[in-house]
C-alpha cells in the first residue's frame, strides 16, 4: 500500500472464508441481534471478503450500503491518536513531554491533591488518570457534578470549557500507576491543536484523513441520507436509539446519554475520543496502512511503536490477557483472551456498535461497523466474526447459543 491515495487492492474473494463469515452474519440477523452494518476483511492488503449486511434504517427499509456512514464515537480515538503519531515522527510533540508544556492551563491535581505529571504517553495509553463520565456509579459522579461532556451529547460548549471541567475534578490515581478508559483522546485533540494551531478537524484532515484519501471522514456530516440509523439490542429485536437514551455499556456504570444528532451538528465541538463520522472504507484504509508500515504517512518504528504493549499487565478489565498501545488494545496473551489472534495484535471498537482489529503477524485488517449497541461492539458477535476469520468451526454455533 505505497500509495496513500489507494484503498486496499480488490482480490478474489476467499470462498470459506465467505462462507465461515456469511454464517456469522447470517445467524446474527436471523437471532435480530443486528440489524445491519459493514464487514471488510483485508489479507495482506487485498480486500478477501466485503459484505453490506441488513438494514442501515429499518423502519424505512433502506438496506445498508458499503459507503454508508456510521457514528465512529471511540474508532474516533485510533484516528485522533496515528496524528499525534505523525507530529511525533516530525517531531514536532514528544511521547514523554510534559502535557503542561504544551497545555499549561490544564492541571488536574493527583488524588493526594499535589501536581500531576501526566505526558503525552500517559494520554495514549489510557494511564493518565482521567476517567469517563459515563463510567460513573451514578449520575452524581465527580464528572457528572462539572458538566463534563464524553463527546457523544451535543453539549453546547467548546473543547476548550470541557477540558476546563475536566481539569477540575482530581484524578482517579497518578498518571502511570493505573488503566482507565477516560476522555485522554479529546485532551490529545486539544494538544493537537495547540500544536498545529489549527481547529482539530482542520489538524486530522491535514495530518491523516487528507493524505489517506479518507473522503468520508470528519467531525460532522451534511448528508443524513447516507447516516446509518442507530439501534438498541432489545427484545424481541433492537429498538431505535432514542434521542438522549441513556444506556449502559458495563455494569455497575451510570451509562452513555446517545445524541445520535450530534453526527449532525457542525457546531459540535471536535471530540477526539468519539465523535467522528465515517465509512467502513476508510476505517480499513487507515488501519492496513497502519499494518503495512504506515506508508508515506509515518515510518515504520512509529507504527512498531504504537503497535507494541506499553503497560505491561495493566489493560482494559473486561479484556484479560489485553495490554494498551498507542490508541487501541494490544493481545499480550491469546490463552487469558481465549483468541485465536497473534500475540500483539490490536483491536478495538465504538460504542455505537463497532469492532475491528489488526493481525500484522498474518496480515489481517478486519472491520466491522454495525448500527446497533452494544452488540456489534462488545456482543457474541464480535467473538464469533474473529473466530470465523480464523476458520474457528464453532463460531456460529457460539452466536446461536448465545441467542436462547
Amino acid at each position: 500500500m505505497s500509495d496513500l491515495s489507494e484503498p486496499s487492492r480488490v482480490a478474489v474473494q476467499d470462498g470459506p472464508l465467505a462462507a465461515r463469515v456469511d454464517a456469522v452474519i447470517d445467524a446474527a440477523l436471523a437471532a435480530r441481534r443486528l440489524v445491519g452494518g459493514v464487514v471488510l476483511i483485508a489479507r495482506n492488503g487485498e480486500i478477501v471478503y466485503r459484505r453490506a449486511l441488513g438494514f442501515a434504517d429499518r423502519e424505512r427499509g433502506q438496506p445498508m450500503r458499503e459507503d454508508t456512514l456510521f457514528r465512529l464515537a471511540s474508532i474516533s480515538k485510533p484516528i485522533v491518536s496515528t496524528a499525534a503519531m505523525v507530529l511525533v515522527s516530525r517531531q514536532r510533540l514528544g511521547l514523554d513531554d510534559a502535557l503542561v508544556r504544551h497545555l499549561p492551563e490544564f492541571t488536574p491535581r493527583a488524588p493526594d491533591g499535589l501536581a500531576a505529571h501526566i505526558t503525552v504517553r500517559h494520554l495514549l495509553t489510557h494511564t493518565s488518570g482521567l476517567g469517563y463520565r459515563f463510567l460513573e456509579a451514578d449520575a452524581d459522579g465527580p464528572y457528572a457534578r462539572a458538566g463534563v461532556s464524553d463527546g457523544m451529547d451535543r453539549a453546547n460548549l467548546t473543547l476548550t470549557e470541557n477540558l476546563r471541567r475536566i481539569a477540575s475534578v482530581p484524578l482517579l490515581f497518578a498518571p502511570g500507576t493505573a488503566w482507565h478508559y477516560s476522555l485522554s483522546i479529546d485532551v490529545l485533540g486539544a494538544l493537537i491543536e495547540r500544536v498545529t494551531g489549527l481547529p482539530l478537524e482542520e489538524a486530522v484532515r491535514e495530518l491523516v484523513t487528507g493524505p489517506l484519501g479518507m473522503q468520508d471522514t470528519g467531525f460532522h456530516t451534511t448528508d443524513a441520507s447516507r447516516l446509518a440509523t442507530p439501534y438498541v439490542n432489545d427484545v424481541p429485536q433492537p429498538h431505535r436509539l432514542r434521542d438522549r437514551e441513556r444506556v449502559s455499556p458495563f455494569e455497575g456504570t451510570v451509562g452513555i446519554d446517545f445524541e445520535p444528532a450530534r453526527a449532525l451538528e457542525r457546531r459540535a465541538f471536535a471530540s477526539g475520543g468519539a465523535g467522528m463520522v465515517g465509512s467502513a472504507g476508510d476505517v480499513l484504509r487507515l488501519l492496513d496502512t497502519l499494518r503495512d508500515g504506515g506508508g508515506a504517512l509515518l515510518p515504520r518504528e512509529a507504527v512498531d511503536e504504537m503497535g507494541r504493549n506499553q503497560t505491561g499487565e495493566l489493560g482494559p478489565p473486561d479484556k484479560p490477557g489485553y495490554g494498551f498501545g498507542l490508541g487501541f488494545a494490544v493481545l499480550r496473551d491469546p490463552l487469558a483472551a481465549g483468541s485465536p489472534e497473534s500475540p500483539g495484535t490490536w483491536r478495538w471498537g465504538g460504542a455505537y456498535g463497532h469492532s475491528w482489529f489488526v493481525d500484522r503477524s498474518c496480515g489481517l485488517s478486519v472491520v466491522a461497523l454495525t448500527n446497533t449497541l452494544y452488540e456489534g461492539m462488545s456482543g457474541a458477535f464480535v467473538d464469533a466474526l474473529r473466530d470465523a476469520v480464523y476458520g474457528g468451526a464453532a463460531a456460529r454455533t457460539v452466536l446461536e447459543a448465545s441467542a436462547l
